[in-house]
């Protein structure tokens, strides 16, 4: 039977395949790791880290929808210095490879989060989630506009320094999402993370409102995968050398090959973890019985492989 090389790269880093946990679905991974060992995915994401410890959105928080569900968590978490004193060690011990995801309130704050993780040993990258509002522009999304998202980038690239590549978590509701990965890639990042959630409503026909405290939340789950392979398409093809982490719901190894002949040099699978704990480990084996049945011994080889088959 042949092999697979089943690895992947963003820019200086290897991982041993291209299967992650998503941003905020697994908090830190310690919920996963009774069911695997998580040295056993390419990499655990953090959820998304503020400089502060925040309490989120008010409840209901959660709801769900036709092939998906919303969330208004608000990120939630435990603030910078509590995860760098229990959550890194703890993922380190465990022989994770760690995808440190952060946010911020402003420019200035990516910056200090930036700082504090340049030296920390064990982190293979940072996630920039810049699909968060931005206080100091009346609440407009940094990711939704070419200067904000750059300048979130250039904050964290000043800071961070020249070891830890950056991605940049992009959301899907802009206009023309090529335009603004175009403006995170001249700030200097190493890779993109496509896509975020969309913005959607659900009301409650008993109550007659928003079934969200929030009003509004994230969509996720198979319903947006089409918007996640359209996106991950547009962007590799503009940007073929910078590397993708495609996400989008992703609910098996069919889903995740998808995303790769789209562009995507890994795939991060998030809501389909709350169904199913083991989901993570399942579209792996899936993915990679795939690609040997198609007749790949090089999972780099499948990247965007959509734009080479119709060329």
């Amino acid at each position: 039977m042949s092999t697979l090389d089943f690895s992947t790269k963003i820019a200086s880093k290897r991982f041993s395949n291209p299967i992650f946990t998503a941003s905020g679905c697994a908090s830190s991974g310690q919920e996963l790791s009774q069911f695997f060992q998580l040295s056993e995915i390419g990499a655990v994401v953090t959820k998304s880290i503020m400089t502060k410890a925040r309490n989120g959105r008010i409840t209901p928080r959660m709801a769900e929808t036709p092939s998906g569900m919303l969330n208004s968590i608000g990120l939630q978490g435990p603030g910078i210095d509590v995860f760098l004193e229990r959550d890194i060690p703890w993922l380190v011990e465990n022989n994770a490879k760690v995808i440190v995801s952060i946010a911020g309130e402003n420019v200035d704050e990516y910056g200090v989060l930036a700082r504090r993780l340049r030296s920390v040993q064990g982190i293979s990258a940072i996630e920039v989630n810049i699909s968060c509002p931005n206080v100091e522009n009346r609440g407009q999304v940094f990711a939704c506009h070419p200067d904000t998202a750059s300048a979130a980038i250039e904050s964290v690239r000043r800071n961070i320094g020249g070891e830890l590549p950056i991605i940049a978590k992009l959301s899907p509701d802009v206009t023309d999402i090529v335009e603004i990965a175009r403006s995170v890639i001249n700030a200097g990042v190493d890779g993109l993370a496509l896509i975020n959630t969309l913005l959607g409503m659900v009301i409650d026909l008993n109550t007659m409102q928003p079934k969200l405290g929030g009003k509004t939340g994230g969509l996720s789950g198979p319903a947006i995968r089409p918007v996640a392979v359209r996106a991950i398409y547009q962007v590799h093809q503009m940007f073929p050398n910078t590397p993708i982490v495609g996400m989008g719901g992703v609910s098996n190894g069919r889903d995740a090959l998808e995303l790769v002949l789209a562009g995507a040099s890994a795939v991060s699978v998030g809501t389909a973890t709350f169904g199913d704990p083991t989901a993570v480990i399942k579209i792996r084996d899936e993915l990679q019985m795939l690609l040997l049945e198609r007749g790949f011994n090089d999972f780099r080889d499948a990247i965007g492989f959509a734009h080479r088959a119709s060329s």
